[in-house]
């Protein structure tokens, strides 16, 4: 498939800690934003010669129901765990993130992810270049997670206030969601926050899907690690289960493909890079 964009989502069972994890999509893409990332030109990824091309600021928030590990309140090596992480996937395709900050809230409303734009209007701290990222204790019924696409939005707006990553706490390296706590969560979501969509965006259509020519086309997110999923038969490609943008168990994701990084490098340069 080619690029555009969507957003995640996890699922497990009950609070901080779960029996059983499972991920979800809780985004779409709206037309405006699949008009506007259509229209982005995609550089070839094998005239780019390598290293890291844009560093990015990014804060840490840490909004916890109180001071427990339990209810949120992730310690300093974990968040440093799951930089480490983050700059693994990224680093191939031209992204360093560099931790500015880490800010600390106790507050059992915020915690859940309700009244999200008062929260994010209270923390969010930099520009629209800047990655800002809220560990919440829980946030839905189930594990849950999302960040919205880059536009155009100016200072002010409340989508540019409502910009920045949400996520379980549970997730991160050492958490306690099984199958998804070494970290990738935030990857999938950081995508996100660069622009491109799930791999099963639009499904199994072989003109648009998630505008992604090296993904194949998928049905819907993988669960577990389902190896030789083929998910659209009559589409070349098995379902592309070890992908960043899939939703497998995160032990299963380790990549992004050439097109994808070419696809971020190119959507954070349109969208986020210099902008106040």
């Amino acid at each position: 498939m080619r690029l555009s964009s969507s957003l995640l989502s996890l699922a497990a069972a009950g609070s901080f800690v779960a029996a059983h994890t499972r991920f979800e999509c809780g985004t779409e893409p709206d037309p405006e934003y699949q008009a506007l990332a259509a229209k982005v030109t995609q550089s070839d990824p094998t005239t780019w010669n390598g290293g890291i091309e844009y560093e990015v600021k990014t804060y840490i928030h840490v909004v916890a129901a109180s001071q427990s590990v339990e209810d949120g309140n992730i310690s300093d090596k974990m968040i440093q765990d799951q930089f480490d992480v983050l700059n693994k996937a990224y680093a191939p395709h031209g992204f360093k993130f560099n931790h500015v900050n880490t800010s600390r809230t106790i507050n059992p409303t915020w915690a859940n992810g309700e009244q999200e734009m008062e929260m994010k209007g209270a923390l969010r701290t930099g520009t629209y270049a800047d990655l800002n990222v809220y560990f919440l204790k829980q946030f839905k019924p189930i594990l849950y997670a999302n960040c919205p696409f880059p536009s155009n939005y100016r200072r002010g707006l409340p989508m540019y206030i409502r910009d920045g990553c949400m996520i379980p706490a549970a997730s991160v390296p050492g958490g306690s969601a099984p199958d998804y706590n070494l970290g990738i969560t935030t990857v999938h979501e950081v995508g996100h926050f660069m622009g491109i969509y799930h791999t099963f965006q639009g499904r199994c259509s072989s003109t648009r899907g998630d505008d992604i020519a090296d993904t194949p086309a998928q049905l819907n997110g993988s669960e577990g690690c389902p190896e030789g999923r083929d998910s659209c038969p009559d589409e070349p490609g098995l379902d592309p289960i070890h992908n960043f943008m899939d939703t497998s168990t995160d032990a299963c994701r380790y990549e992004f493909t050439p097109l994808q990084g070419a696809a971020m490098r190119d959507m954070y340069k349109e969208w986020r890079y210099g902008k106040p």
